[in-house]
Order: structure tokens, then C-alpha cells, then sequence
């Protein structure tokens, strides 16, 4: 009798703990970081990237990579082909937490125009001769 009493305060007790582990937040919760939502405390990868608003191009500073469109989809590339012309001095630093910068392109796109191209005037041009 005290046999079959052990085992179901025994069988009780194990089964209170399993009901009460699955009710503890964070219990069972993949290893390897924070959750999602949860703030990384500075530790998440961050990317540098020059955007170049006039192409709307990527550059990956630490791996020298490119990150282009081209027909009809990103394509990743050391150097960019002859089509594509960055200007040097017109691009933004972006810091992000994706190693795929385009999934922000529209975001990008809609923040920073890049530079306005002044519209050639009679006012704008020089008299040539005398």
C-alpha cells in the first residue's frame, strides 16, 4: 500500500512539474540568444552599406560586395556591370541588422531621393563667341 502511495505522489509530482514548465515563459525556448523581440544588448551583426540613391545600388563595406538589380532581381556582385554607374560622392551610410539590404529598398528609396539634377535654362548656359 505505501508502494502504490509513493508512486502516485510520485506520478503526481512529475506531472505537475511538466504542466508547470510548459506554463513558464522562456522555458523551452531555442538556446543560441535573445528572442526576437527581446533587445540583443548591442551583440546583433550589424552591416555597413553605402547606398547610392541615383542607381539604387548597395555596397557592402566589409566585404566589398555589390547589390544591384538587374533583370528583374537582386544579383550580388564584386564589381558592377558597365550598365550601372555609381556617383562616388553621392551615397548614404546605412547601418542594418540584415545581410540582405534590398529587403529596405522601397524604404530606401522613399527616404533618400539622392541628389536633384538642375534643369539646363536659358539662364544656365554661358554665351559662347563673342
Amino acid at each position: 500500500m505505501k508502494s502504490a502511495i509513493l508512486g502516485l505522489c510520485a506520478a503526481f509530482l512529475l506531472s505537475s512539474c511538466v504542466v508547470v514548465k510548459e506554463r513558464m515563459p522562456g522555458v523551452g525556448m531555442k538556446r543560441g540568444g535573445p528572442p526576437p523581440w527581446a533587445p540583443a544588448h548591442g551583440h546583433r551583426a550589424k552591416h555597413a552599406y553605402h547606398y547610392y540613391p541615383a542607381s539604387g545600388v548597395y555596397f557592402n563595406v566589409s566585404t566589398g560586395m555589390y547589390f544591384y538589380l538587374g533583370g528583374g532581381s537582386w544579383q550580388i556582385s564584386a564589381t558592377l556591370p558597365s550598365a550601372i554607374v555609381i556617383d562616388s560622392h553621392d551615397f548614404v551610410t546605412l547601418e542594418l541588422e540584415s545581410d540582405r539590404p534590398y529587403i529596405h529598398y522601397k524604404e530606401h528609396k522613399a527616404k533618400f531621393p539622392g541628389k536633384k539634377h538642375k534643369k539646363h535654362t536659358k539662364k544656365n548656359w554661358k554665351k559662347r563667341g563673342k
